[in-house]
C-alpha cells in the first residue's frame, strides 16, 4: 500500500486535528462542583436504601451453601467481578460468571445449591435476561440488584435488590459513573458485613493475602526470618576484638554476638563499637576483649514474636537499632534477625 503524497498528508492531518474536540483547561470551582454532585448522588442512595432488602439479601448470601456467583454485562460485569473477588478473599466461596460465556458451556458450574446475583443498572440487559432461564434450569437461587424500577430481571428473579439512583453523573445522565459508585459501595458493604457475621478473625484474613503485607505482617514470626546456627557471629567474651574482625564483617549482621560456654547471651560487639573503640584507643584496641567493650544490655526477641513486632522493637526510642538476637526462654541464643531481611520479605 503506498503513502500518501506529502500534500495530501498534511491536508489529511489538518482535516482530523480540525475536527477534534477541543480541550480547555480543567476549572477548580467546576471540579469541586463535580465531586459535590456526586457525593449528593450517593447521599440519595444511602438515604433511600431499603435496607430489608439489604438484610434479605446479604442473610441469603451468608446461608448459601454452594458457591455465590456474580454476573453482569459492561461496567457492571466489572463491579461484579470486584466483589466476588472481595469475597474470596474473606474466604467465602464465589466467583464471576460471565453472561456470554455462560450460554456457551460455562454455565455447567452452576448447581441448584449455588446463588447467582445479577448486577445491572437497567435490570433489562439482554444477555442477563437470556441468562434467567438457563440458570434457573440448573436450580440457582436468582438475585436481582438493579437501579430502574419495573425492569424486566425483577420479575424473573427470587430476590430483587433496589439501589436508588437519583442520576448519573454525567451531563448527558448516560456514562455509569454513579450507578456503578453505588454498586461497589453496595456489594462491598455487603462483603464486610458477611465477614462479621463470619466472624472473621484478623489471623484468618492474612492467611488469605500469605503474598500481601497484611499477610506477612499477621503471619510471620522471628523464627521464620532469623538467621540461626552456623551463619550467627558469635564469639566469647574473652576473645580479643582484633581477633574477630573477620567473624564481624562477613556474617552480614554488622555486629558479634557474645556468648558463654553455656551458649547463653552475654552481650553485643557493633562495627559502630568497633569504629567508637578504635577511636578511643588507638593502639590499645589490639589488647581489649570484646566482652570488655560489648553491650552488656542489648534489645532482644524471642523467636515465636511476631515479626513486624521486631521491627517495632528495632525502631522504638531511644534509638534504632540495625538486629536483635534471638533468644530462648533460658536465654540461650538460637539466631538473629536484622533489619535488612525484615525489609527483603516486605514487612
Amino acid at each position: 500500500m503506498g503513502s500518501l503524497p506529502l500534500h495530501e498528508q498534511h491536508q489529511k492531518n489538518h482535516s482530523l486535528s480540525s475536527s477534534s474536540t477541543t480541550t480547555t483547561p480543567i476549572d477548580q470551582s467546576k471540579l469541586l462542583t463535580l465531586f459535590k454532585t456526586q457525593q449528593k448522588y450517593l447521599n440519595h442512595f444511602f438515604q433511600n436504601l431499603d435496607l430489608q432488602q439489604t438484610l434479605s439479601f446479604t442473610q441469603t448470601l451468608l446461608n448459601c451453601k454452594g458457591t455465590i456467583f456474580f454476573t453482569g454485562v459492561g461496567k457492571s460485569g466489572f463491579v461484579a467481578q470486584k466483589i466476588s473477588q472481595t469475597l474470596v478473599s474473606l474466604g467465602i466461596k464465589s466467583g464471576f460468571l460471565s453472561p456470554t460465556d455462560a450460554l456457551h458451556g460455562d454455565i455447567g458450574i452452576l448447581g441448584n445449591q449455588d446463588l447467582l446475583v445479577m448486577f445491572s443498572k437497567s435490570g433489562n440487559s439482554e444477555e442477563l435476561l437470556r441468562l434467567v432461564p438457563c440458570a434457573r434450569a440448573k436450580g440457582a437461587f436468582l438475585i436481582s440488584i438493579t437501579s430502574v424500577e419495573n425492569n424486566g430481571l425483577m420479575g424473573l428473579c427470587d430476590l430483587n435488590v433496589h439501589l436508588p439512583l437519583e442520576r448519573e453523573l454525567c451531563p448527558f445522565d448516560l456514562a455509569p459513573v454513579t450507578s456503578t459508585a453505588i454498586q461497589m459501595v453496595f456489594g462491598d458493604t455487603v462483603a464486610i458485613g458477611l465477614m462479621s457475621a463470619r466472624n472473621l478473625s484478623k489471623h484468618e484474613y492474612a492467611a488469605n493475602h500469605p503474598a500481601g503485607r497484611i499477610g506477612k505482617t499477621l503471619i510471620f514470626k522471628v523464627k521464620d526470618v532469623m538467621k540461626k546456627k552456623e551463619d550467627l557471629p558469635v564469639c566469647k567474651e574473652g576473645d580479643l576484638i582484633m581477633d574477630q574482625l573477620v567473624e564481624l564483617t562477613s556474617k552480614g549482621c554488622g555486629c558479634l554476638l557474645v556468648i558463654d560456654d553455656e551458649h547463653r547471651l552475654v552481650g553485643t560487639f557493633t562495627d559502630g563499637d568497633l569504629r567508637r573503640t578504635l577511636k578511643a584507643s588507638g593502639e590499645g584496641i589490639f589488647k581489649l576483649t570484646v566482652g570488655e567493650m560489648s553491650n552488656k544490655n542489648p534489645r532482644t526477641i524471642g523467636p515465636d514474636a511476631m515479626a513486624v513486632e521486631a521491627m517495632q522493637k528495632m525502631e522504638s526510642p531511644p534509638s534504632p537499632v540495625q538486629f536483635l538476637p534471638v533468644i530462648d526462654y533460658d536465654g540461650v541464643l538460637i539466631g538473629i534477625v536484622t533489619l535488612h531481611v525484615l525489609v527483603s520479605v516486605g514487612l
